[in-house]
């Protein structure tokens, strides 16, 4: 007799048990792996922190009294001695001023009151010389090097327009350029060159950068360096044509030209 097979039947498939070990999600372990790294390093941090808690307090002790020391040195040292430096340097500058528009012996008098001071009132070597550290000590070095280079002793004037720094548009180029014309006056042009260099390329501008460029090139033709002259001369023109000296610059071109 024919066994009768129902239509659709499936026969029953086994249930399959799953097991805590079936479910387990490996990040889980990882996360938690993470976690017990974390809680680690803390209580180091914390045992580290506990066991140098002195010294700690003591540095930011330190810190602390460091920053109150330079905030009252600026209030109560620094900035009125800088006040003062300033004060004492109208004195002398009237001086200079006068001495910049007059002439000969008249001049030089004015000059050396200018530097020496008098009636109990410092002149520029005083000011340089005791408020070294101040912004008024340091412009001091710079009147100081121009009166002693307008008097020529050019030694002293390189002497004090070394020691004097600025990142003024002007004045430390016109520093750099007046050791320059010192070293030219006491016939040392390779220093000369080398300080209307420095002078041309402290700040660029149209006032003094051609200036010194002009006269490195002319102190460069008289040592025989034309290329070098050639180099410079060109520049001028390249770079300040609208110049006085651009306008005039094609003549020491040829000169040195020629010279090659």
């Amino acid at each position: 007799m024919a066994t009768y097979k129902k239509r659709g039947y499936k026969p029953k498939k086994e249930k399959v048990v799953e097991t805590v070990e079936d479910n387990f999600d490996e990040t889980q372990s990882t996360t938690a792996e993470v976690f017990n790294n974390l809680d680690e390093a803390a209580n180091k941090s914390e045992e580290w922190i506990e066991k140098n808690s002195k010294p700690l307090f003591y540095g930011l002790v330190a810190v602390a009294a460091l920053i109150l020391v330079y905030l009252a040195y600026n209030k109560f040292i620094s900035e009125p001695t800088e006040r003062e430096a300033s004060n004492e340097l109208s004195y002398p500058r009237e001086f200079f001023n006068q001495a910049e528009k007059a002439a000969g012996k008249s001049a030089d008098s004015l000059y050396n009151l200018g530097l020496t001071g008098g009636e109990g009132k410092y002149g520029f070597i005083d000011i340089a010389e005791s408020f070294g550290g101040t912004k008024a000590g340091n412009i001091a070095n710079y009147y100081a090097g121009i009166s002693y280079l307008k008097m020529k002793k050019y030694e002293e004037a390189i002497n004090y327009l070394s020691d004097f720094s600025s990142d003024d548009e002007l004045l430390g180029p016109t520093a750099l350029g007046a050791i320059g014309d010192a070293f030219a006056d006491i016939n040392q042009p390779e220093e000369a060159l080398e300080y209307y260099e420095k002078a041309a390329l402290k700040k660029s501008n149209d006032f003094t950068t051609p200036l010194f460029l002009l006269k490195a090139g002319q102190i460069a033709l008289t040592l025989k360096k034309y290329s070098k002259a050639t180099s410079l001369f060109t520049t001028i023109k390249e770079k300040y044509p609208d110049t006085d000296q651009g306008r005039d610059i094609e003549k020491y071109l040829a000169s040195a030209k020629y010279a090659q």
